[in-house]
C-alpha cells in the first residue's frame, strides 16, 4: 500500500492528527485547573502532584509496549482501543467527585494516549508513499507543538465559562468522532510474521521506564541525593539494564538491540533526546521566566509562548520545512534546526531582560529550528527500523521526547535553582517563597535579578545541549549515509 499511498491518504491523517491533538491537550490543560481543583476536590498538593503524573507515568512506561502490540495485533484495532480507553477515561474524570477517582481516570487515560501516540505515526508511515512521508511527519510533529501550545490557551477559556470537569469532557465529542473516522477509513496493517508476544520486555520496559521517568519527576522536589529519588532511579537502571539483556537474548524480541548498531539510528536517537531536553526544560524555564520576573497572567504567558508553535505548524503544514529538508537531506536539516534553536536560546538568555521583543525572537528561531530538526529526526528514527516494527519506532520516538523533556526540565531546573541559592543564599528555595519574605523594593530586585541570572545559565546550558546534539546527530547520520551508499556501490 505504501508504494502508492493509500488514496484517502491525507483524510487519514487528519483524522489521527485529531486524536494526537487530544492526548496532548491533556498533558498541559491540567495545569491551568489546578487552583479549582483544590478548591473544589480539598486537593492536596501529593493528590495535584498524582494526577497530573499519572497520566505522564503511565503513558511514557508503555509507550514501548503499546507500539509492540500495534505491530503484532493491529495498528488499526489499537488505535480503536486507545481512542475508547482514552474516551471512557475522560468521562470518568469528567464526573469524578473525588480525587482518588480522578487519579485513577487519568492513569486510564494515559492507558489510552500510549496507544493513540505510537499507532498514529505508525499508521503515517504506513499510508504515505516514502516520497510523501517527510512532510506527513512534519504535520503530524507540528500538531505536537499545536498541543503543547493550545493546552493552557483551552484549558483558561473552558475553566472561564466552565466548571473544571469540562477539560475532560470535551474530549468526548472528539473520541467519538475519531473512533468513527477510524473505523471507516484507517486501514488495518500489522507485522505479517506476527512475533508472539513479549510479556517479560513488556513489563520489563513499563517498569523501568516509569521508573525512570518518577525519578526525574521527584528529583526537583524532593532533592536528587534523597532516598526515594536514588531508589526509583536504581530500580530503573537494574530493570532496564535486566531488560536491553532480555531482548539480546530472545528470538523475538519487542526491541530489536541491533537497531543501536544503526549509525542512522544511534544519531538520530540522541539528537532527539537532546532537542526534547533543550526545548522541553527551556520552555519550563520560560514560562516561569514571563510569570515571575515579567509579571504575566498564567493565560497571558500561555499565548506570549504560542508564537514557537505557531512557527511550525506554519512551516510544517505549508511544506515549507518538508522541501528544504528534502533539498538539504537529513544530516543538513537536523544540524541547521538545532543551529537556529540553540540561536534562540540564546537569545532568549540574553535578551529576554529587555523586554518580550527578545524573548519573541528566540521563540521564533526555536520554532524554526523545530519545524525543520523534529520531523527529519523522527523520519530518521522511523526509517532505520524495519516498516513492520513501525510501532516500536513510533514507541521510541515517543519514549525519547517525554525522557529527554523531563530530563530537560529536571537538570535546567537544578541548574536554575543551584544559581538562584548561590546568589541569594539566606532566601527560601523557590522565587516566590523568597519574594514572600522580601522586606523591601530593593530586596524584591535583588531576588527577581538572581532569578533571572539562574533563568540565564539554564537557557545557556540548554543552547549548548542543542548543539552538541546537533553536530552529533548530523555527523553520525552523514556517516550511516556515507556507508549505505558505499554498500550501494559495491552492489
Amino acid at each position: 500500500m505504501a508504494s502508492q499511498g493509500h488514496p484517502q491518504r491525507w483524510l487519514i491523517l487528519g483524522v489521527i492528527c485529531l486524536a494526537q491533538l487530544t492526548v496532548l491537550l491533556d498533558n498541559t490543560v491540567l495545569n491551568v485547573a489546578i487552583p479549582s481543583l483544590t478548591e473544589e476536590l480539598g486537593a492536596a498538593t501529593s493528590d495535584i502532584q498524582w494526577m497530573i503524573n499519572a497520566y505522564s507515568l503511565v503513558q511514557s512506561g508503555l509507550l514501548l509496549t503499546a507500539g509492540s502490540a500495534a505491530d503484532r495485533y493491529g495498528r488499526k484495532k489499537m488505535l480503536i482501543t486507545g481512542l475508547a480507553l482514552f474516551g471512557i477515561g475522560s468521562l470518568v474524570a469528567g464526573l469524578a467527585d473525588s480525587t482518588g477517582q480522578l487519579i485513577a481516570a487519568r492513569a486510564g487515560m494515559g492507558v489510552g494516549g500510549a496507544l493513540l501516540l505510537t499507532t498514529t505515526l505508525a499508521v503515517a508511515m504506513q499510508i504515505f508513499t516514502p516520497e510523501e512521508q517527510p512532510r506527513a511527519i512534519g504535520i503530524w510533529a507540528a500538531v505536537n507543538a499545536l498541543g503543547f501550545a493550545v493546552g493552557p490557551l483551552v484549558g483558561g477559556f473552558m475553566l472561564d465559562h466552565f466548571w473544571w470537569g469540562a477539560i475532560f469532557l470535551i474530549n468526548l465529542p472528539v473520541a467519538v468522532l475519531g473512533l468513527v473516522a477510524v473505523v471507516a477509513l484507517v486501514p488495518e496493517s500489522k507485522n505479517p510474521r506476527g512475533d508472539r508476544p513479549d510479556l517479560p520486555g513488556a513489563l520489563l520496559s513499563t517498569i523501568g521506564m516509569a521508573s525512570l521517568v518518577f525519578a526525574i519527576i521527584s528529583g526537583p522536589e524532593h532533592g536528587w541525593t534523597s532516598g526515594r529519588v536514588l531508589a526509583t532511579a536504581a530500580v530503573a537502571v537494574v530493570v532496564l539494564a535486566g531488560f536491553a539483556y532480555w531482548e539480546s537474548r530472545i528470538p523475538y524480541p519487542m526491541l530489536d538491540m541491533h537497531f543501536f548498531r544503526d549509525r542512522r539510528f544511534t544519531g538520530a536517537v540522541g539528537g532527539a533526546v537532546l532537542i526534547a531536553f533543550g526545548m522541553g526544560g527551556a520552555l519550563f524555564l520560560l514560562t516561569q521566566h514571563l510569570q515571575f520576573v515579567l509579571g504575566y497572567e498564567p493565560l497571558e504567558a500561555g499565548l506570549r509562548t504560542a508564537p514557537l508553535a505557531l512557527t511550525i505548524v506554519v512551516l510544517n503544514f505549508s511544506g515549507l520545512s518538508a522541501k528544504w529538508a528534502a533539498r538539504l537531506g537529513n544530516p543538513a536539516s537536523i544540524l541547521l534546526g538545532m543551529i537556529l534553536m540553540s540561536g534562540g536560546l540564546v537569545s532568549i538568555a540574553t535578551l529576554a531582560e529587555h523586554g518580550y521583543p527578545g524573548t519573541l525572537l528566540g521563540l521564533l528561531l526555536i520554532g524554526a529550528g523545530g519545524a525543520l530538526a523534529s520531523p527529519a529526526m523522527a523520519h530518521a528514527i522511523m526509517s532505520a527500523i524495519p516498516p513492520e516494527k513501525a510501532g516500536v519506532g513510533a514507541g521510541i520516538n515517543g519514549t525519547l521526547a517525554e525522557f529527554g523533556t523531563g530530563l530537560g526540565v529536571a537538570v535546567l531546573g537544578a541548574v536554575l535553582n543551584s544559581r538562584f541559592a548561590a546568589l541569594i543564599p539566606a532566601a527560601a528555595t523557590s522565587l516566590p517563597a523568597a519574594l514572600a519574605t522580601a522586606g523591601s523594593a530593593e530586596e524584591r530586585k535583588r531576588i527577581t535579578d538572581a532569578f533571572s541570572s539562574g533563568l540565564e545559565t539554564s537557557q545557556l546550558v540548554a543552547a549548548a545541549a542543542v548543539l552538541l546534539g546537533g553536530v552529533v546527530a548530523a555527523a553520525l547520520l552523514r556517516r550511516a549515509e556515507r556507508a549505505d551508499s558505499k554498500v550501494a556501490v559495491s552492489v
